[in-house]
């Protein structure tokens, strides 16, 4: 009796379990309803660092072929805080983390696969991510805003750079980033 209605019991499981899996991986599609969009304005410093005992930049590759079309150059990984103020020593409230390729062709420009996420305030636990070109020599330029989460969920927009301090010698620099994003 006890082996029939364990026997009872799997044949059971075994039908439910082939009838949720049977159902394909996707659902039935369903109109897209999205939610209303909101806009929010962001102010900040980053702070990039080469030098110094904790630097915020460090180079993982290079090109080690002597022959290589010249312009194609570096590799970095970056974790750059954010600050309220361009002072170091002003409150932080997240950190941008990613890579950043070097590339001098015509123009020198860094392109930069980062994700600035936010550390406290309304946006703790939230980032929005960046995938865009950066010619970092011109004083202002702008990039381009790809996703986000948190309270950044499907972010768009952009973010426009202004250098605020550049050390040309250690490459360091302070940049002002004021950011517009659209999210749900």
């Amino acid at each position: 009796m006890a082996r029939s209605l364990i026997l009872a019991w799997i044949l059971i499981f075994s039908t439910a379990t082939v009838l949720t899996c049977g159902q394909g991986y996707y659902s039935d599609t369903v109109p897209y309803v999205p939610a209303p969009k909101k806009v929010t304005h962001l102010h900040f410093f980053l702070h990039d660092s080469l030098t110094g005992k904790n630097p915020s930049e460090v180079m993982v590759a290079s090109r080690n072929i002597t022959n290589a079309p010249s312009g194609f150059d570096f590799v970095f990984v970056t974790s750059d805080p954010l600050t309220v103020g361009p002072d170091i020593s002003s409150e932080i409230v997240g950190h941008t983390q990613g890579l950043t390729v070097s590339i001098v062709r015509d123009v020198a420009t860094l392109v930069l696969c980062w994700d600035f996420g936010f550390t406290k305030g309304e946006f703790n636990g939230s980032s929005f991510s960046v995938l865009s070109r950066n010619p970092n020599l011109q004083k202002e330029r702008e990039l381009a805003v790809v996703g986000g989460t948190g309270k950044f969920r499907m972010a768009t927009g952009f973010a426009q750079l202004k250098t605020y301090f550049f050390n040309s010698t250690s490459g360091d620099a302070i940049v002002e980033y004021h950011v517009t994003l659209i999210h749900h």
